[in-house]
C-alpha cells in the first residue's frame, strides 16, 4: 500500500506499508474442501486457512475459509477468480456419479470493501489524522505507525495543504451545456494565472510548468471532473505533452464515467470523476452535499467514515454510513456480507397498517404567533436506535423473551444481552454532535462558529441517513422492520412530550416528528427548561430548547388557504436568528433574484419583536417589492439571477409532454449537448404563454441579447414569495397586486401584472386585515 504523509512544514512523504487483505468463504465442509482443491489447482497466489467470525444474523460464530492475498493490488482479481471457481459446478458427494451440484451453497464475505478503507480499519486510522510513523530510510517502508488524534475531537488541526484552484474565467453557465469557451483561471499562493488555449502546445506547457512550480497538495475545481480535466487531458494525449497531475507517476489518473441511478424515488446523476494519486482533487461543483456542510464538512466526513476524501466527495452519505458500520464490524470481528441478506420479518395482515405509519406530525395552527418555544429532540432517530438498542439483528430476540424492552405498538422484543451494530456505530457520532452544538451555543456569530455548524451538519446528515438507510434495499446491515420500530418509538415519544407540555399549561401549536412548538403566555425561560427536563426524564431522550421565538408564522397550503402545511414556516428567535422552512428562499429551484428579494424582505420583518411591529413594517415591504418589480420591468435583472435550476427526471427524448424541462432539454440535445437523466439544467422563462413551445424558455448558456425574459411571469413569482411572508397577517396575492398596481406606473403591455380591482387608499388594506383578525378571534373563542 502507498501511504502519503505531510508534515507541519508542508513536506510530503511517499511511503510503503505491507498489508495482507483477506476475504472469507462459508459453506459445508465438503464444498469448502473442493474449493480449496480448485484454488490450489489454479495456483492462485493466496494463503488459505480455517477461521471463525461472528455472523450477525445467525447470532453465533461460524467456521470459514479465510483467503489471504499478500499482494493488495491483486485482491479484486483474486476475489473475482474465486467467485468464478465457486460458480463452476461442484462434484456430488459420490465421485463416481455422473451428475454435478450446480449450486455449491458457498457465501463470500469481506470482498466488496475498497482496499484503502480496509487499510484504515486494520490500523485504526483515518484520513487527515495526526500520526507518528517509524520509517526505514532506505526503502521508505513503514515499520510502525501510531495514531495521535481522535475522530471524535471537535477541535483538530488539518494538514497545512498547498491549495490550487482551477475554474473557468468569469460567469457563463455550465460549460458542458454549450456555454461560450472561456480561459482557465488558476489561483495558488496568492497568485492568479489566466491560461488561454489559443495555442494548445503553449497552453499545455504553461500548465505543466505551473503544476511543477507550485506542486499543490489539494486541487479544488469547478467543473473540473466534467469539463476542465477531460479537456486538458485530451489535449495532453493529442500533443503528447504529459501533465503532472499525479505525484505518483506509477499510476495513471483513475477515471470513472458518468452515470445515472434511481434512489429514494428520484433520478440522481453523478458526473465522471478523476481521482489523483499523491494529490487530492475535489470538484466542488459536483461534491455531494457541499452546499450543506462545505469543505470543512467534507474533511469531517472523511475522518468519520475512514474513507479517502476523493471518494467521500463523489459518493452519498449512505455510503459513508456503511463504511462506519463496516469499520465497527471489522473491530468486532463480525462478518461483512457482500449483499443485504436479512429480509423483512413476518407480520400478520392487521399489523401492517400499524407498522407502516411512519413519523407523527400534528397540523400547525395557522397564523403569526408570539412568544413560542421550539423544543427539539437531539438527533431523535439515531438517539432512539442508540438508547433502545434498535438494530436489524436485535429485534425479535429469542434470547430475551421476558424483556421489558419492547417496541411500542408493534410489541417486538429487543435484545438486551448484545449491543447492536448500528447503535455502536451511532453512539460516538451522537455524542460528538451534542458537543458541537454546545460549542456553537457558547460562541458569538462568526467564522469559528460557522465552522462548528458545518461539522455538526455532518453528524446531522449521518443521523438522518441512518434512519432512512435502515430500510434501504442496499443497506447490508439494514432491515425494514427495524425502520418501522424506530418510527413506532418516535411516535410514542412525541405523544409523551405533547401530554407533558399540555399538563404543564403549554399550548402545542405544532409538532413534526422530532420537534414541538409550544406557547404559554408570559412564560419564563426557567419554565421551558423545566419542561425539557421533564420530557427528557419521561422519554429517556435528550430534548433541548432550539430557541424561543419573538414570533413564528405557520403558512397555509397554496391549493387550500384553510389547510396548514407541516413544514412551511418561518420565524425570528430572540437572539435575532431567522429560521425558515419550505418557503421560496429554501427551495433549490427558486431563481436567485427571487430568493435574495425574499431574504431582504424577511430581514425587514425580522426586526419586529411582536405582531404590532410586524404589521408596522408592511408598508416598507410593499415599497421594496415595488422596487424589485421595477427592476424586473425595466430589464435590469441579469439572466444569471433569473435562471431556474431543475433536474431532468428522464432523458429529454423520453418526455411526452411539453414541460419546461422537456423543452429546454430538447433544445440542448439539438445543439449537440449530451444529457442524461438526473442532470441539472438551468433556463430562463422568455415568454411563458408563447404558442410555440420553443419560445417559452431558453437554456441559460444559449441566451443572448436578442431575447428578453418574461417580466410578468417573474413578477408573479415575486408576488408569491412576498405573499408567503405576509399571508400570516391576512394579506393575499390579490391584495398585493391591487396596492402595487396603484403605486407603480403601468408597465408595458407584455409585462402587465394581472389584478382584479383597484383600491384608492392603503387604509382599506389594513382595515381588511383587522376585520379578518377580529373574525378569526371570534371563531377561536
Amino acid at each position: 500500500m502507498t501511504i502519503w504523509l505531510i508534515d507541519q512544514d508542508s513536506r510530503t512523504y511517499c511511503l510503503r506499508d505491507s498489508f495482507v487483505a483477506s476475504f472469507f468463504v462459508h459453506g459445508t465442509h465438503s464444498d469448502l474442501h473442493q474449493l480449496c482443491q480448485r484454488i490450489r489447482a489454479a495456483r492462485l497466489p493466496v494463503q488459505m486457512r480455517r477461521a471463525e467470525r461472528y455472523d450477525l444474523f445467525q447470532h453465533r460464530e461460524i467456521e470459514l475459509l479465510e483467503i489471504a492475498v499478500p499482494d493488495p493490488a491483486r485482491f479484486p482479481l483474486m476475489v473475482q477468480t474465486v467467485r468464478r471457481l465457486m460458480a463452476r459446478p461442484l462434484r456430488a458427494a459420490d465421485d463416481s456419479a455422473s451428475t454435478t451440484c450446480h449450486h455449491p451453497g458457498l457465501t463470500l464475505y469481506h470482498c466488496t470493501v475498497p482496499l484503502a478503507q480496509f487499510w484504515f480499519y486494520a490500523h485504526g486510522l483515518f484520513p487527515f489524522a495526526q500520526v507518528e510513523a517509524d520509517v526505514n530510510p532506505d526503502d521508505g517502508k513503514i515499520l510502525s505507525i501510531h495514531l495521535c488524534d481522535s475522530q471524535w475531537d471537535i477541535d483538530y488541526t488539518l494538514p497545512p495543504f498547498k491549495v490550487m484552484t482551477l475554474q473557468l474565467e468569469g460567469e457563463g453557465g455550465n460549460p458542458n451545456h454549450g456555454a461560450r469557451p472561456r480561459p482557465i483561471e488558476m489561483h495558488c499562493e496568492g497568485n492568479t494565472h489566466i491560461l488561454q488555449d489559443d495555442d494548445p502546445c503553449e497552453f499545455l506547457l504553461r500548465l505543466q510548468e505551473l503544476l511543477l512550480r507550485y506542486d499543490p497538495d489539494l486541487i479544488l475545481s469547478a467543473y473540473g471532473d466534467s469539463f476542465i480535466l477531460p479537456r486538458v487531458l485530451e489535449l495532453s494525449r493529442r500533443f503528447k505533452i504529459p501533465l503532472p497531475f499525479n505525484r505518483d507517476a506509477s499510476h495513471p489518473i483513475q477515471f470513472k464515467p458518468a452515470r445515472s441511478y434511481f434512489s429514494y424515488g428520484r433520478i440522481i446523476f453523478r458526473s465522471a470523476s478523476h481521482t489523483l494519486f499523491g494529490r487530492l482533487h475535489l470538484d466542488l461543483h459536483d461534491a455531494f452535499l457541499f452546499g450543506d456542510y462545505g469543505l470543512d464538512g467534507l474533511f469531517e466526513m472523511a475522518r468519520l467514515a475512514q474513507m479517502p476524501i476523493q471518494r467521500v466527495a463523489r459518493t452519498s452519505t449512505g455510503t459513508c454510513l456503511t463504511s462506519m458500520e463496516i469499520s465497527t464490524a471489522y473491530r468486532e470481528r463480525i462478518l461483512i456480507p457482500s449483499v443485504k441478506r436479512e429480509s423483512e420479518m413476518f407480520q400478520p395482515l392487521d399489523q401492517l397498517p400499524i407498522a407502516d405509519k411512519g413519523g407523527l406530525i400534528f397540523q400547525p395552527v395557522l397564523g403569526l404567533h408570539e412568544q413560542v418555544a421550539e423544543l427539539d429532540f437531539a438527533s431523535m432517530f439515531p438517539s432512539l436506535m442508540n438508547r433502545f438498542n434498535v438494530s436489524a439483528e436485535t429485534l425479535g430476540c429469542a434470547c430475551c423473551p421476558e424483556t421489558l424492552a419492547r417496541v411500542p405498538e408493534l410489541g417486538l422484543t429487543i435484545c438486551q444481552k448484545r449491543r447492536g451494530l448500528v447503535p455502536q456505530t451511532l453512539a460516538p457520532v451522537i455524542a460528538k454532535r451534542i458537543k458541537l452544538k454546545e460549542k456553537i451555543r457558547s460562541l458569538p456569530p462568526g467564522s469559528k462558529r460557522d465552522r462548528y455548524k458545518r461539522l455538526a451538519s455532518c453528524g446531522k446528515w449521518i443521523g438522518v441517513v441512518s434512519f432512512g438507510y435502515m430500510g434501504h434495499n442496499n443497506a447490508i446491515f439494514g432491515n425494514i422492520t427495524a425502520h418501522q420500530a424506530i418510527c413506532a418509538f418516535a411516535r410514542d415519544r412525541l405523544l409523551m412530550a405533547k401530554e407533558i407540555a399540555e399538563a404543564r399549561g403549554f399550548r402545542m401549536l405544532h409538532a413534526i416528528v422530532d420537534a414541538i412548538f409550544v406557547q404559554k403566555r408570559n412564560a419564563r425561560e426557567e419554565e421551558y427548561t423545566e419542561l425539557t427536563h421533564a420530557i427528557s426524564e419521561a422519554t429517556q431522550l435528550r430534548i433541548d430548547i432550539e430557541g424561543i421565538y419573538h414570533w413564528v408564522a405557520f403558512l397555509p397550503s397554496r391549493q387550500d388557504p384553510q389547510l396548514p402545511v407541516a413544514n412551511r414556516y418561518f420565524g425570528v428567535f430572540k437572539d435575532g436568528e431567522v429560521k425558515l422552512r419550505g418557503i421560496e428562499a429554501r427551495r433549490a429551484d427558486t431563481p436567485s433574484f427571487i430568493k435574495n428579494a425574499q431574504e431582504e424582505l424577511l430581514g425587514v420583518l425580522a426586526g419586529a419583536t411582536n405582531r404590532k411591529e410586524f404589521q408596522a413594517r408592511i408598508p416598507q415591504v410593499i415599497e421594496m417589492t415595488c422596487g424589485y418589480l421595477d427592476q424586473l420591468r425595466s430589464g435590469q435583472v441579469s439572466f444569471e439571477e433569473l435562471a431556474i435550476t431543475q433536474s431532468l427526471s428522464r432523458h429529454p427524448s423520453e418526455y411526452t409532454k411539453q414541460t419546461l424541462n422537456a423543452i429546454v432539454g430538447k433544445q440542448l440535445l439539438e445543439s449537440g449537448v449530451e444529457l442524461s437523466a438526473g442532470q441539472r439544467i438551468r433556463y430562463v422563462i422568455t415568454e411563458h404563454k408563447a404558442r410555440v413551445p420553443n419560445d417559452r424558455a431558453r437554456a441559460l448558456e444559449h441566451l443572448d441579447g436578442s431575447l428578453g425574459y418574461d417580466a410578468e411571469w417573474y413578477g408573479e413569482l415575486l408576488l408569491r414569495a412576498v405573499e408567503s411572508l405576509l399571508a400570516p397577517v391576512g394579506i393575499c396575492a390579490d391584495m398585493l397586486r391591487e396596492q402595487i398596481a396603484r403605486e407603480l406606473p403601468a408597465p408595458h403591455a407584455h409585462a402587465q401584472l394581472t389584478h382584479r380591482t383597484l383600491r384608492p387608499y392603503w387604509g382599506p388594506l389594513f382595515g381588511f386585515v383587522e376585520r379578518a383578525e377580529r373574525k378569526k378571534a371570534r371563531l377561536a373563542a
